[in-house]
């Protein structure tokens, strides 16, 4: 994410969590660029929420408290989002840290939160995908991490040899 501006303001998705309490909210709440026409830019990595990546300009309703709620995406960055749950050493500081920075030399920027031992990568179409996608399958593989899609694409899905989803 850059730097928070005055033009940033904060997002609201609501979430279905599932039956085993996954995800563990049922709002995300995410920084974004106001672009003053009722729609936002998303300006960090998503942990939870599916569909939607950095960069991708979403419509926003206001409540009556003030909070604005996400509402339809209506330009895709072409990002992707993949989130790991990191196992290796327990998911530690460490471990995390050494995940991102491997990520990042393929293009990815991201960051880790300690209490769900993830990393949120964010994925420009720049980025080496094929290179992401074969390290992503051999560190599950290793059971290095457990990796989930958050939000994809046509070239990721394309990296896999299957075009539809």
């Amino acid at each position: 994410m850059t730097n928070i501006s005055d033009a940033h303001v904060k997002v609201h998705f609501r979430m279905e969590v599932d039956e085993d309490g996954w995800p563990p909210a049922s709002v995300e709440s995410l920084w974004a660029l106001d672009l003053g026409d009722g729609t936002v830019r998303l300006d960090n990595t998503p942990w939870f929420v599916r569909g939607v990546a950095s960069g991708d300009v979403v419509r926003v309703d206001v409540d009556d408290d003030g909070l604005l709620w996400a509402g339809e995406t209506v330009q895709a960055s072409e990002n992707c989002t993949i989130r790991l749950i990191v196992l290796k050493d327990g998911g530690s500081t460490a471990a995390r840290q050494t995940v991102l920075e491997t990520f990042h030399r393929l293009g990815t920027t991201g960051e880790g939160i300690e209490q769900f031992r993830m990393v949120a990568l964010d994925i420009p179409p720049e980025a080496d995908i094929r290179r992401i996608r074969t390290l992503l399958e051999h560190g599950d593989e290793n059971g290095w991490w457990h990796w989930e899609e958050g939000c994809v694409t046509a070239a990721w899905r394309a990296s896999a040899g299957t075009e539809d989803d």
